[in-house]
C-alpha cells in the first residue's frame, strides 16, 4: 500500500473543502484533499451551478416565448424552441470549466488532490481506495468536509421515475408533467424552471405553506408567480408511495388525490453525509445528524474539525467556505473565530428572495422593539423599465439605536443585492447609515435606501 503523510487532510472537496485546502496552501501548510468526484462537491457539480444554469435557460425560454406570443416594449420574437439536451451540454460545460480551475487552484497552491474514496482509520489516518490502488494518508490534522446529500422517502425511492434533484438537472427530455414533492426552495426553484420550459407542474407541499423557513410575507409573491405560471400548488398536503396505474398518491386535509406524471421529482430535503468515510467510528459528540463544533470548528476530538454541511445548519455553500477558510488560518497558527452574524440565504425561485439577518417577528421573539421599513418595487423606476415590479425590500431594525437587525426581500434579481444586505448587517449599520448613503440611480438598489428612509418616517417616493 502506497503511503502518504501530510499536515492536514481534507476530505472532501466542496466548497468548504477546496477552499480549506486552497487557503492552507498559500499559506504554506502541507495539504492533502481527498474526494472521488471532480472539485466542487454538490454545489458546483450537481447544484448551485447546474440548477442556476437550467434556470437561466428557462428564463430565457419563457422571455422569448412571451414575446411571441404578445409583444411587449415595442418588441416582438418568433417562435421559441427549447433543445433540453443542447441544455444540459452546455450546463455540463460550465461545470467542467469551474471544475476544471479549482483542480488548477488546488496545483498553485501545492495542494495534493486525491480521487477515490476514504476511509478513517482514526483522528489521523485514512486509507483512500483510488483507481492505481489503495493509498494510507497519516495527517497532523483532519478535517471533516463530506457535505450532504438528497433525502429520500421510503416510499418513494429514488430510481425509475422518481428522481432526485442531481436526476433533475442531467434530464435530456423535457416532461410533460412534473409533480414535485417537497414545497422548499430546492423544489421551488427546479419546478419554476420546468414550468417555464412548458411543463405541466404539481408543488406537493406538507406544511400549511411553501417555503415556510421563509415568513409569508416574503413569499407570497412567489406564490403568486407560481398561479401565474400555471403551476398547481397543494399544502397540508402528503405524498405516499405510486399506485399501481403509476400515479402519485396524494394525502390532503380533505380526501385524496392520485397524481399522474412523467417524472416524480423528491425534495424533501437534504442530509448530512456523516455515514460515511468511516466518520462514526470516530464516535465523535453529535447534534443529532450533525458534527458538534464550537466557535473554531473544532470536534469532540483533538485534531479533528469539520466544516460545512455536516456540521449544521444553514446547509449553504458560502457558510462552508467562510469555515473553511477560517480552519485554515487556524491550522497555519493564525487566530480566528467563527463569526455567523450575517450569512445570506438566497432562494432562486422568481422572484427570488434574499434573507439576511433577523425578519420582525423574529427580532420580536428575541425581545427586540423593531422599527419596520419596506418599500416595493412597483415605485422603483428601473424595476418598471424591466416590467418586473412585484416584491419588496424590508429592514428590519432596534427601534431604541437604530441598529440593523435584518434586511429581507423579494423581488426579481435582488440575489445581486445580498452583499450589501450583509455587508449592512454584519457591520451593525444604522437605519441612518443606510439612508445616509448614496445609492445609483436608477437602480434596484435604491429600495434599500428607500425602505431605511420609510422606517426613519422620512419617505420620499413613496
Amino acid at each position: 500500500m502506497r503511503e502518504m503523510s501530510c499536515r492536514l487532510l481534507v476530505i472532501g472537496a466542496g466548497p468548504g473543502g477546496y477552499v480549506c485546502a486552497i487557503r492552507a496552501g498559500r499559506l504554506g501548510v502541507d495539504t492533502v484533499v481527498v474526494d472521488p468526484a471532480p472539485p466542487g462537491g454538490t454545489c458546483l457539480n450537481v447544484g448551485c451551478i447546474p440548477s442556476k444554469a437550467l434556470i437561466q435557460a428557462a428564463d430565457e425560454f419563457h422571455r422569448i416565448a412571451g414575446l411571441a406570443a404578445a409583444p411587449a416594449m415595442g418588441v416582438s420574437a418568433g417562435g421559441a424552441a427549447i433543445d433540453l439536451a443542447a441544455t444540459v451540454a452546455w450546463k455540463d460545460a460550465i461545470v467542467a470549466r469551474l471544475t476544471g480551475g479549482v483542480a488548477g487552484l488546488l496545483r498553485r497552491a501545492g495542494v495534493r488532490l486525491v480521487a477515490g474514496e476514504a476511509v478513517l482509520r482514526d483522528g489521523k489516518t485514512a486509507v483512500v481506495t483510488t483507481p492505481e490502488g489503495p493509498v494510507m494518508i497519516r495527517a497532523e490534522v483532519l478535517v471533516i468536509a463530506t457535505g450532504s446529500e438528497p433525502v429520500a422517502l421510503p416510499s418513494l425511492p429514488f430510481g425509475g421515475r422518481v428522481i432526485s434533484s442531481s436526476d433533475a438537472l442531467a434530464l435530456t427530455d423535457l416532461p410533460e408533467s412534473l409533480a414535485v414533492v417537497g414545497g422548499g426552495y430546492i423544489g421551488l426553484e427546479l419546478g419554476t424552471a420546468f414550468a417555464k420550459l412548458g411543463a405541466r407542474v404539481t408543488v406537493i407541499e406538507a406544511a400549511p405553506r411553501i417555503l415556510p423557513q421563509y415568513d409569508a410575507e416574503l413569499t407570497r409573491p412567489v406564490m403568486q408567480r407560481l398561479e401565474a405560471l400555471g403551476v398547481r400548488v397543494l399544502t397540508g398536503a402528503r405524498a405516499g408511495g405510486m399506485s399501481a396505474d403509476g400515479a402519485l398518491r396524494v394525502a390532503l386535509a380533505d380526501g385524496a388525490e392520485d397524481i399522474l406524471a412523467d417524472r416524480v421529482l423528491v425534495t424533501v430535503g437534504r442530509r448530512p453525509r456523516t455515514a460515511e468515510a468511516g466518520i462514526r467510528e470516530l464516535r465523535l459528540d453529535m447534534d443529532g445528524p450533525f458534527i458538534r463544533v464550537d466557535d473554531r470548528c473544532r470536534t469532540s476530538m483533538r485534531g479533528v474539525l469539520a466544516i460545512g454541511d455536516v456540521t449544521g445548519e444553514p446547509m449553504l455553500a458560502h457558510r462552508a467556505m467562510a469555515q473553511g477558510e477560517m480552519v485554515a488560518e487556524l491550522v497555519a497558527g493564525h487566530r480566528r473565530t467563527w463569526d455567523r452574524r450575517a450569512i445570506p440565504a438566497v432562494c432562486f425561485t422568481d422572484p427570488e428572495i434574499v434573507s439576511v439577518g433577523l425578519g420582525p417577528d423574529e427580532a420580536r421573539l428575541a425581545g427586540h422593539e423593531v422599527t419596520v421599513g419596506m418599500f416595493p418595487f412597483s415605485a422603483n423606476g428601473r424595476a418598471m423599465t424591466a416590467l418586473r415590479e412585484d416584491g419588496f425590500v424590508r429592514v428590519t431594525a432596534r427601534a431604541e439605536t437604530g441598529e440593523v437587525l435584518g434586511i429581507h426581500a423579494v423581488g426579481a434579481g435582488v440575489s445581486e443585492l445580498a452583499a450589501g444586505f450583509a455587508l449592512a448587517v454584519e457591520m451593525a449599520a444604522r437605519i441612518e447609515d443606510i439612508a445616509g448613503t448614496i445609492h445609483a440611480h436608477p437602480t434596484r438598489g435604491e429600495a434599500l435606501h428607500e425602505a431605511a428612509l420609510r422606517a426613519l418616517g422620512q419617505p420620499l417616493h413613496i
